[in-house]
């Protein structure tokens, strides 16, 4: 324990209020993912943890396992799971089914197993002296866990990768739902909708005659009345929208008035030579031969 001591006491500030803190936070995270009870909590719980986890890799010099924890586990994997669980749409309820029998004891039988193997672990670590991680990472970080994994402990490293494939496999296996009825066709499903008197086709687009591109201007129907379905709801509960009927429809009329205006001017002129009795000139003969 002398060694312990010794070790203790060479801790500086910042590395104790690091642990304490960040000790705090992991602590936190871990009992909130086994006591939220939203399997989205639970995993974002899981996943602020797994950052802990990975500063104190960084802290004590494991580098590449820091980085591994970060990208690998919590970037990767539990962002994966995170995604599954917000796309299946799991909730407490289906936690309280229980698919295979007898599964709760052979969790509990494993957690206690593990239990007792991590509580041997701790109790047959030595505390009295330490290689530092100078002479860890002599040979860079990387090199020497690489050189630990695949001579040392290559067993404890390929167990480790069955059990994940298992893990994985069995993941998959659980989650496949068989289809209980059969699947509707296309055609029954575009009757569904119209039974349901939804909008079938697709919604107006907003604007008035294609000279307002805005989306707060509602389209207009033939009738000149506003159509309700070319703005957004969000919208019209703000009161953002412009109606600008009236303005459109008085526009047209006008647009109308000089049309016709225009057109009775050009059919007077048309008429005017006609009605006066002059023959055509020559040069207007001529002209139209050429």
């Amino acid at each position: 324990m002398t060694g312990l001591a010794a070790a203790a006491s060479m801790t500086s500030t910042g590395e104790a209020v690091q642990f304490w803190i960040l000790g705090s936070v992991a602590v936190i995270g871990a009992l909130c993912t086994i006591l939220m009870k939203r399997a989205v909590h639970s995993a974002l719980s899981l996943a602020g943890t797994m950052i802990v986890l990975a500063v104190f890799y960084l802290a004590n010099g494991a580098y590449f396992l820091g980085v591994v924890q970060i990208v690998v586990y919590t970037g990767a994997i539990m962002m994966l799971f995170l995604f599954v669980v917000m796309l299946v749409g799991v909730t407490a309820a289906d936690s309280l089914k229980e698919t295979l029998k007898g599964q709760r004891w052979l969790a509990a039988a494993a957690g206690l197993g593990f239990g007792i193997l991590l509580i041997a672990g701790i109790g047959n670590a030595s505390l009295k002296s330490f290689n530092g991680l100078g002479e860890a990472n002599a040979g860079g970080n990387v090199q020497g866990l690489a050189a630990l994994i695949f001579t040392k402990y290559v067993f404890a490293f390929e167990a480790t990768g069955a059990l994940l494939i298992t893990a994985a496999v069995g993941a998959m296996v659980l989650t496949h739902r068989e289809r209980t009825e059969r699947a509707k066709t296309q055609r029954e499903q575009s009757e569904a909708r119209i039974r349901e008197g939804k909008q079938v086709p697709p919604l107006p687009a907003p604007g008035v005659y294609a000279r307002h591109n805005a989306v707060d201007i509602p389209g207009l129907l033939p009738d000149g009345t506003v159509s309700e379905l070319s703005v957004n709801p969000t919208l019209r509960g703000r009161g953002q929208i412009r109606d600008v009927s009236g303005a459109s429809l008085a526009e047209l009329k006008a647009l109308e008035r000089r049309s016709e205006e225009w057109l009775g001017r050009g059919s007077e002129d048309e008429s005017g030579p006609s009605s006066s009795g002059g023959a055509p000139s020559t040069e207007h003969k001529e002209g139209a031969k050429k």
